[in-house]
């Protein structure tokens, strides 16, 4: 494949959704300064600038301070939790939301236990578990949110999430795929994220399903496009008008998308593609 499949125009774009980690973010889990000055440049222009993330909202508010636009109505929006959460910053509030159901919960976080595996599940601004372990640590610190130990976790579980998180050794987490897709089937989505996460989110839900209810809630008058790198981001590259794959993004994700960046994430690759084909 032609890892710089390109634009031969300019796109009409009004909604600019971005992907975290190995995308936005540079490998020291920066925003460059050349990117922040393209994306309020875009913002200025009426362009709405998404940050679209697995992870929960109150972790991607950094991401946001950095970007400075959220005071705009173009910079109004996050996405969390790979698209089961739309939130409106102005507001304060979400105005989207999906659920995983409790039965699934359940019968994941037993399922993780046979593996010796622990399991959890998000608010906005805390991760809660039922033991604390290097890999629970590891979300924890990647993402700085809080975390919350729970006693009775199943019980808790119960209350129903947007998503739940394993976190481990990638090679049991690829057994442990195998087994959670037999399992459920279609009830749940099950993928891996990073080598050692697995994801359950509900059904039919993920980050592309969460823009393409915001750009009709926008009406929107152009096309969507969509940055990343990862399966996670593998809705998003399918269901905006143009899925951009990143440069450094995994092979079955450039594959499938509409076009790559010339440059990686630690070359500004988001600042260069939308510099030369959107503005």
């Amino acid at each position: 494949m032609n890892e710089t499949k390109l634009p031969q125009n300019k796109l009409n774009v009004k909604l600019i959704a971005l992907d975290l980690d190995d995308t936005l973010l540079d490998s020291h889990q920066k925003i460059s300064e050349e990117t922040v000055h393209t994306l309020r440049r875009a913002a200025s222009l009426g362009i709405y600038v998404v940050l679209c993330s697995g992870r929960a909202e109150d972790a991607i508010l950094p991401f946001v301070r950095k970007l400075d636009i959220a005071g705009t109505q173009s910079g109004r929006y996050i996405i969390a939790v790979n698209g089961c959460s739309i939130f409106d910053l102005h507001k304060r509030q979400r105005i989207y939301n999906q659920f995983v159901a409790p039965e699934i919960l359940l019968h994941a976080n037993r399922r993780a236990k046979e593996f010796g595996l622990v399991t959890e599940v998000y608010d906005p601004d805390t991760i809660h578990t039922d033991e604390e372990t290097k890999w629970t640590r590891l979300d924890v610190d990647l993402c700085g949110l809080k975390m919350n130990v729970v006693k009775d976790y199943e019980e808790f579980l119960k209350q129903g999430f947007v998503k739940m998180l394993i976190p481990g050794e990638p090679e049991l987490l690829q057994k442990l795929q195998a087994t959670l897709k037999s399992d459920f089937g279609n009830k749940a989505s099950v993928f891996i994220s990073k080598p050692y996460f697995l994801e359950i989110l509900p059904p039919d839900c993920g980050k592309g399903q969460a823009i393409s209810y915001l750009a009709k809630h926008l009406e929107l008058d152009g096309g969507t496009m969509g940055f990343g790198d990862s399966m996670n981001d593998e809705t998003m590259i399918k269901l905006c008008t143009y899925g951009v794959a990143m440069k450094n993004g995994l092979e079955e994700i450039k594959e499938m998308a509409d076009f790559v960046t010339a440059k990686t994430n630690d070359e500004d690759g988001i600042a260069d593609f939308i510099q030369r084909f959107v503005l």
